[in-house]
């Protein structure tokens, strides 16, 4: 492996433009400039940026740890992170968890010991420990998607609360009475959050709760079809189901169909966070929708303003705004769901 010093001597000058070259920085002629460049292509040498991370305290880059990498809604919140970073002239390592809490510890554990600058955390569970082993090492770390509730840091995400409580009023105000909440482990967030806002719906307009129409689960098709399977075998089947991220809605729709019931003539369906494109010929979900490209940039601009020292001391929680979009999937029970609403 060629070394600067080879590079140095095959050009015919001083290590020391060598590194000016390299760092564009300091006067090099430009005739000086080109001997490098062409020495440089001619050995394959290839700066050691471990050791200028050394020199400098910093490895540019930041990390992003995110529970399933499958998900549109996480590559695009992915894609945001990495447009803002690239505009800091920093690097991406992502890292997938598979909402595995093992798997995220072990991944905090390589990136911490390799020196990331920074890292970008959407957390497998909402427990403290993963962050303040962070911050112990003096990381700046910012929270994504999901909140810490006994941790003091920054936090950037959507307001799943509001979001399931108008998407769950819009299916009551279409007249169903019969709605089936799909969520996600109790241990997330997100999950908690949107059972919070359906029940709040469901109270506020004076409808009992029926706890067997609220099933956790995790946060993929499979799931998703067998929580769908399981309220559709209630003596009283939902007339709407309403899924709590996209994965779980596609598992659900598909446990439908198996029942040999249609959407929305039979039943309704709607969901967090819309189904990839190519899954259907038109958009055909109903979705609370959620800015994954804006939570994934903002997250990363405030990373940066943390690593720069111009946040402000005390810790930021940004809450984005989701919004319904109305498509084919939900209907009236009056038309839809016939004598299953009475």
């Amino acid at each position: 492996m060629s070394t600067i010093r080879d590079v140095a001597r095959h050009a015919g000058v001083s290590t020391m433009t060598v590194s000016r070259v390299l760092n564009n920085s300091g006067y090099v002629s430009v005739e000086a400039r080109e001997r490098v460049e062409a020495a440089i292509a001619e050995l394959g040498y290839v700066p050691n940026s471990l050791a200028r991370s050394l020199r400098s305290k910093q490895t540019r880059t930041v990390a992003l740890v995110f529970t399933d990498v499958t998900n549109p809604f996480f590559t695009t919140l992915a894609r945001g992170a990495e447009d803002a970073a690239s505009h800091h002239d920093f690097n991406v390592i992502l890292c997938n968890t598979d909402e595995s809490e093992a798997k995220q510890d072990r991944y905090l554990a390589v990136l911490l010991q390799k020196r990331v600058d920074g890292i970008l955390l959407v957390p497998a569970r909402s427990r403290s420990e993963p962050v303040m082993l962070i911050q112990r090492q003096g990381v700046p770390v910012v929270v994504m998607d999901r909140r810490v509730p006994a941790a003091q840091v920054d936090v950037v995400r959507c307001d799943s609360e509001r979001g399931a409580y108008e998407m769950t009023r819009y299916l009551m105000d279409l007249g169903h009475r019969h709605i089936a909440l799909l969520t996600g482990p109790e241990g997330v967030s997100t999950a908690r959050d949107r059972v919070l806002g359906y029940l709040r719906a469901l109270s506020e307009d004076g409808q009992p709760i029926e706890d067997a129409m609220v099933v956790y689960g995790d946060f993929t098709q499979a799931s998703g079809y067998d929580m769908a399977q399981q309220v559709l075998g209630l003596p009283l089947p939902p007339t709407a189901l309403f899924a709590a991220n996209n994965f779980i809605a596609a598992g659900a729709f598909r446990a439908l169909s198996d029942a040999g019931l249609e959407v929305p003539t039979d039943v309704s369906i709607v969901t967090f966070d819309d189904l990839p494109a190519a899954w259907a010929y038109e958009p055909f979900m109903t979705v609370v929708e959620q800015p994954a490209y804006d939570m994934g940039y903002q997250a990363t601009e405030l990373l940066f303003a943390r690593l720069s020292g111009q946040a402000p001391d005390a810790c930021q929680e940004v809450i984005l705004p989701t919004r319904i979009i109305v498509r084919h999937s939900s209907g009236s029970p009056l038309v839809t769901g016939g004598p299953r609403d009475h």
